[in-house]
């Protein structure tokens, strides 16, 4: 268990107390909504680990640290960032692929652009939903800059990792 669990359950404990001294009867609402939530998503879930366990076993982690590296991080982050652009699917089916990428060696700055990428300037949600509800002046006017943020956040996120992975001297 890592610190993320610690926090989660933390924040959990802390407002399932505040639900209680304020009405009991809200946790029955909050176990209600989260089985509602639960219901709606679970296959996409299940589907995203899925998807992250076929990965693992069909891409071998050589090839992926090849392309994905720290030892070729410009040209990795260039990959990342085109694969980005290009991968259909929701945070369920990112994330889970990313925890696996990430496992098996591939660079945070990869894995940034990547997600950055697939985040903010994903063009099959530009072409699906933000250009026929917002029209293609906005959509191209948050587009275009946008397409410049993944690879300067690789490079720039890479830095910090390794800046922030150093063990500290004392």
């Amino acid at each position: 268990m890592d610190v993320s669990f610690y926090v989660l359950l933390g924040l959990t404990a802390a407002l399932v107390v505040f639900a209680l001294f304020r009405d009991a009867r809200l946790l029955g609402d909050a176990v209600r909504a989260t089985a509602r939530l639960f219901s709606s998503v679970w296959t996409e879930v299940a589907l995203g680990f899925f998807l992250a366990g076929l990965f693992d076993v069909l891409v071998p982690s050589e090839v992926l640290v090849q392309w994905l590296g720290a030892e070729r991080t410009g040209r990795g982050i260039l990959v990342a960032w085109a694969a980005g652009l290009a991968i259909p699917g929701g945070p369920y089916v990112l994330f889970p692929i990313m925890a696996n990428l990430f496992g098996k060696g591939v660079a945070a700055g990869p894995l940034i652009a990547l997600i950055s990428a697939k985040t903010l300037v994903s063009p099959i949600r530009m072409l699906t939903y933000e250009a026929p509800l917002l029209g293609w002046p906005l959509t191209l006017a948050r587009f275009l800059p946008g397409m410049l943020v993944p690879p300067l956040l690789g490079i720039v996120g890479q830095w910090l990792f390794e800046l922030l992975s150093r063990p500290s001297a004392g």
